[in-house]
């Protein structure tokens, strides 16, 4: 059995909340319908399960039944992000897949650092803001260059609502 101190404890359920709360404060300050609390939950509650299953593993072993934490969390997760994506409108349209993913992304990142890999968490991070933060403009550029499907109708309806992305 592995016995986790104080601090180690604080340090991976603080760093899954605040990697959590970062991917959400993308979405939020994006206007999306997932934020910094929910998702900061979700990074939390994920961290959380894992210490528990970590708790009675071999130090630097990962157990059949932490793998299986691990996997019904991702699971589990998936309904989350489907309620996120389904909602009513005037006509059907599929939105907000980004902050599903995000929602996903902030599990795995919270898994991650329940088990204490920090330079996964830290490397999954940088690459998620790169993603958050240049990724529409590199899709439509890749668009003009590959002679991609024209996707101006989307750009001007996402304008007009005061978003950028499709999620």
């Amino acid at each position: 059995m592995t016995e986790l101190d104080w601090p180690e404890i604080l340090l991976r359920l603080g760093a899954a909340t605040l990697a959590g709360g970062a991917i959400g404060l993308d979405r939020d300050l994006h206007g999306k319908p997932i934020g910094l609390k929910t998702l900061g939950i979700v990074g939390l509650s994920t961290a959380t399960v894992v210490l528990l299953a970590v708790q009675f593993a071999e130090p630097g072993k990962m157990t059949d039944a932490a793998s299986r934490v691990i996997q019904g969390i991702l699971t589990g997760i998936g309904f989350v992000g489907a309620g996120v994506i389904v909602h009513e409108s005037e006509r059907f349209r599929v939105r907000g897949l980004t902050s599903a993913a995000c929602t996903f992304l902030a599990a795995c990142l919270g898994i991650a650092c329940g088990i204490g890999q920090w330079k996964i968490v830290l490397v999954a991070l940088a690459l998620a803001f790169v993603l958050l933060t240049i990724g529409r403009r590199v899709e439509r550029w890749l668009h003009r260059m590959l002679g991609g499907r024209d996707d101006s109708h989307r750009v001007e309806a996402s304008t007009k609502t005061g978003s950028q992305d499709g999620g």
